[in-house]
């Protein structure tokens, strides 16, 4: 007897969408639309919905989702290539296939698609495979803007959710943008070399790029970098830029060669992306003893942070970022849910005593 009073109490708080309807004076699927976001109801209306399925302490029945969803969510990841098994973009993978682990009961399926970071139209190519594997929700990592945009019309034609990670366009619809504000990242880093840089000294900006036009979150951090000294740095020096297409040690010492003799008052440089120890490996080389300041804790920076060449470092969360990304986009392929339109992330500040 105890048994059965026990199961009819637990029956008792199952609250369903009849129960709000009936509470709320409309139809069960009014409460539909509004509880799975779908189609247009009135805000009041929405907001009663809401009220009372807080107070009711309503529950989705997952057993039933289970039921009406594809039997696998595939995702397709469209990510650069890492340019060694240390770099940045090792990471984020990790953080994909932590949140897959986590979204149980659900099946979802991560296909990487990898683009070479030399080739603006490996983007593209590697943008047509995903495709081709029909895919219900897209991560990318949008670096290159105008490849980029042919890319997203494509995915907004066909209504298909796509999430941004590590950099932001402007102009167009993702579901979410998750990483660093590219600005206010410039902006730190300016603040870092200001501090440790004679204010008539000169400062050197080394971007590392095939094409720094088209590459969006550069191109922001130098804005936010260049916006600090115009509002209030204290350095009076000359703000001195070099693009350098690759990576390769002849190219960084033909070009920083040229730009150092040219200029022989630089007291500090910043690199805007994450191959700072290209120039790191540089100065040692050179003998010369520069403020360095760049971006991202990966390993090869990491080792000249710890030598003294590198003095600072402004540093992502590479592994939060891609699990945030695929949490985000399965709540909103799943559960309908609305997802915040920016999930700005907070940098790390990192030097030689983090790691001691």
């Amino acid at each position: 007897m105890l048994h059965r009073v026990f199961f009819i109490i637990n029956m008792a708080k199952q609250v369903r969408i009849k129960d709000i309807a009936i509470k709320a004076g409309v139809s069960a699927g009014t409460v539909d639309r509004v509880l799975h976001n779908r189609g247009e109801v009135k805000p009041e209306t929405k907001e009663l919905i809401l009220k009372i399925a807080k107070e009711l302490d309503y529950k989705p029945n997952v057993a039933a989702r289970l039921l009406k969803a594809p039997a696998e969510y595939k995702i397709g990841v469209l990510l650069p290539k890492p340019v060694n098994d240390k770099s940045f973009w090792t990471n984020h993978p990790i953080g994909i296939n932590q949140a897959i682990a986590n979204s149980l009961p659900y099946n979802i399926k991560a296909d990487f698609y990898e683009f070479s970071l030399e080739h603006h139209q490996d983007f593209l190519q590697r943008a047509e495979e995903l495709m081709a594997a029909k895919p219900h929700g897209v991560i990318l990592a949008p670096l290159y803007k105008d490849e980029s945009q042919t890319f997203i019309k494509r995915l907004d034609e066909l209504k298909i959710p796509y999430v941004f990670i590590d950099t932001n366009i402007d102009g167009v619809n993702p579901l979410t943008y998750i990483g660093e504000d590219a600005m206010k990242s410039g902006r730190i880093a300016a603040s870092l070399v200001d501090a440790i840089t004679p204010v008539d000294k000169d400062i050197l900006i080394v971007n590392i790029a095939k094409s720094l036009v088209n590459t969006q979150h550069l191109n922001s951090r130098n804005q936010g970098f260049m916006a600090y000294f115009m509002e209030s740095g204290l350095n009076k020096g000359l703000k001195i830029n070099v693009d350098i297409p690759s990576d390769k040690n002849l190219e960084v010492k033909g070009k920083l060669d040229t730009v150092l003799s040219a200029n022989t008052n630089i007291g500090a440089i910043l690199v805007s992306g994450s191959r700072t120890y290209v120039v790191a490996n540089y100065l040692e080389n050179a003998g010369l003893d520069h403020v360095l300041v760049g971006y991202e804790s990966i390993d090869e920076n990491i080792k000249y942070l710890n030598s003294g060449t590198i003095n600072f470092l402004v540093s992502q969360r590479p592994v939060e970022q891609a699990e945030k990304a695929l949490q985000f986009l399965v709540d909103h392929l799943v559960n309908k849910n609305e997802i915040p339109n920016n999930h700005f992330q907070p940098v790390d500040i990192v030097n030689k005593e983090w790691f001691k």
